[in-house]
């Protein structure tokens, strides 16, 4: 169970009616709600541009926790007390004026903390930032949340962060990744830092090589003008995949706090060897999704969705070999890769142990000896699994060995605990002023100069992405990224 958040706020969300909002926010506010961890005077207030009652907001609210949050429907306990929270307020955020009525609202009042949450467009945020300061609405007890994208590169991202921090200090910006609320990706600190067993191998010495994979089965899905200006390259490696090889290759902290992680974090993104020119060819690939089948389904390819052009370059797949260069993973190649339209959906961290010096077994356990893997999965469902090699049980079996995995499930080790949505847990260290798993402004800018090395190469060159089909595992010249290392992909 999280810790209570220590004292009641209010929290304002901007695009409070929107997609992001109805299917993620609310959903996981009232999880919160409903396992006890807001305070009795939390109120959580919408903004947007439409004019509506609070008991319309309230209406469309309950209208989207019975579509997301199914067991809501019957549980007539949460609803009351969370309907009472809520409460709506019309602004424009282009229309500073319109900032005043927050004010009317009493929104921080009685010293109550603030959190911001600004669900929009990243061109708005230095707006909404500096309407909120001009109405004293920065206060050092008020706290502003971004979502992604900031921005499309270093230099636009440069341009968000420094609106945004005119008005609102570092320590009360919370610039947020779904991805690093996720049980299991918590869990690799607790791994890592918690046990005597792995930390000790956890080096070049021992590891081999390290995979992450984030895959998709949807496509652009009805957004193909957004995400033709974004790509996966900026959409997923350089927010949520480099994030995770932060967590996997840092040092430990010398304490569990915001700074000391951060510190460890930003170490392990200045070490990262540059991808660029001619590199960007031999340690990159990029692809772009054709037709195809997923679950016997035909299903569209990029240049058939709604809005389409046929001259984009804009990748929908990636895979990379990404290097640190320090002590610790000297000669570790770390393999990323993510995309849409690929044959199965989920997300897993996979640390590749190296052979065996030697083997003392008979032939036939030779052929069957696997090195040892550490998979962390992180979605659909959360597990961790370490395999090792088993004598195949028997007396007549003599000394043959099998792979074995060692499970952990968390849903099964923990079945009275509900493991709670990405969100729920980012939200509540918000509300409790704990900023560990969010990104500082050094983080965000050194993870777009990596990106933008590698984009800058694929841009000096008229080469296309590379088609596949959808339901594959991405362009085949993807497959050989490892294998030219005398390495697999882990589900090959």
């Amino acid at each position: 169970m999280m810790k209570a958040s220590l004292k009641a706020c209010d929290v304002v969300i901007f695009g409070g009616g929107g997609d992001l909002a109805m299917r993620k926010l609310l959903p996981a506010l009232y999880h919160l709600d409903q396992d006890g961890l807001l305070a009795k005077n939390t109120r959580i207030i919408g903004a947007s541009r439409r004019e509506m009652s609070a008991a319309d907001y309230q209406a469309k609210v309950r209208e989207a926790l019975d579509e997301f949050v199914p067991k809501s429907i019957g549980d007539e306990k949460t609803w009351p007390r969370f309907k009472e929270r809520l409460s709506y307020v019309s602004v424009d955020a282009q229309q500073e004026s319109d900032f005043a009525r927050f004010n009317d609202a009493k929104v921080g009042a009685d010293d109550k903390d603030v959190v911001f949450y600004l669900a929009t467009s990243p061109d708005l945020f230095g707006s909404i930032c500096s309407s909120l300061a001009n109405h004293g609405l920065n206060q050092e007890r008020m706290r502003v949340v971004l979502e992604k994208p900031l921005g499309r590169d270093l230099t636009s991202s440069r341009a968000i962060n420094d609106e945004v921090t005119q008005n609102f200090g570092e320590k009360q910006i919370f610039r947020i990744d779904h991805y690093l609320g996720k049980e299991t990706v918590q869990n690799l600190l607790a791994i890592r830092f918690g046990n005597t067993l792995f930390e000790p191998l956890w080096d070049s010495a021992h590891i081999d090589n390290v995979q992450i994979t984030v895959s998709e089965t949807v496509g652009v899905e009805g957004r193909w003008g957004y995400y033709d200006k974004a790509g996966a390259l900026r959409d997923m490696v350089q927010n949520h995949l480099v994030q995770l090889l932060c967590l996997v290759a840092m040092e430990p902290p010398g304490r569990n706090d915001a700074d000391s992680v951060r510190d460890e974090k930003i170490k392990v993104l200045k070490a990262l060897r540059p991808i660029e020119g001619a590199n960007a060819y031999t340690k990159t690939v990029r692809g772009q999704y054709a037709k195809g089948m997923i679950n016997g389904k035909e299903v569209k390819g990029y240049f058939d969705e709604e809005g389409s052009n046929p001259e984009s370059r804009t990748e929908t797949f990636v895979a990379l070999r990404a290097d640190i260069d320090n002590w610790r993973w000297a000669g570790v190649p770390f393999y990323l890769r993510t995309g849409k339209r690929l044959g199965q959906r989920y997300s897993e961290i996979v640390i590749q142990y190296k052979a065996i010096p030697h083997s003392i077994f008979n032939d036939e356990s030779n052929r069957q000896l696997q090195r040892n893997q550490l998979i962390i999965r992180l979605q659909p469902e959360e597990k961790i699994s370490l395999t090792v090699m088993n004598k195949v049980p028997g007396a007549g079996e003599g000394m043959n060995l099998q792979p074995v995995d060692l499970n952990l499930s968390l849903s099964e080790a923990f079945h009275n605990k509900r493991s709670p949505e990405a969100y729920e847990r980012l939200l509540l260290d918000v509300m409790r002023d704990d900023a560990t798993l969010f990104m500082r402004y050094d983080e965000v800018e050194a993870a777009w100069k990596w990106v933008d090395g590698i984009m800058a190469a694929w841009n000096q060159t008229s080469e296309r992405p590379k088609e596949y089909a959808s339901g594959s595992w991405g362009p085949a010249a993807s497959m050989a990224l490892p294998i030219k290392d005398g390495r697999n992909w882990h589900d090959y």
